[in-house]
């Protein structure tokens, strides 16, 4: 194992997640914000801070599996990692619920609804990285 990225992909903001540098255990990074931040700059930096040897990207899948508007855009993003990134591997991870996951688990950990938003890109990237490990 070795450490990997975790990245929920929005319009507005980026949710990063980074696993323990033995690609065990996922914890929450930072949100990147659009409107702030450059985001391959940033997620440049944490690869080279963390040592980051894969990325893991959240693919909106529909209910019934097919790909919409929503995949269209996190692949174009995809696309954009692999030119920035060439030397490490982009794997897609269904994110299918890992939003409404991460609320739920933030609502038992006793944080307020009104709350959620500043951490809930970052707490969705936990559930792909989690997806992730459990599959590999």
């Amino acid at each position: 194992m070795h450490p990997a990225l975790g990245i929920d992909f929005g319009q507005a903001r980026i949710g990063i997640a980074a696993t323990d540098p033995c690609g065990i255990l996922a914890h929450p990074v930072e949100s990147i914000h659009l409107n702030k931040t450059e985001p391959l700059g940033r997620i440049a930096e944490l690869v080279a801070q963390k040592g980051i040897r894969t990325l893991v990207l959240g693919l909106p899948l529909r209910m019934d599996g097919t790909e919409g508007t929503a995949c269209e855009k996190v692949r174009a993003f995809g696309k954009k990692l692999t030119a920035r990134f060439p030397e490490l591997p982009l794997i897609y991870v269904d994110e299918f619920l890992t939003t409404t996951v991460a609320q739920e688990k933030l609502h038992q950990a006793g944080k307020k609804a009104k709350n959620f938003k500043p951490i809930i890109d970052q707490a969705a990237a936990v559930e792909i990285l989690n997806t992730w490990l459990e599959n590999i």
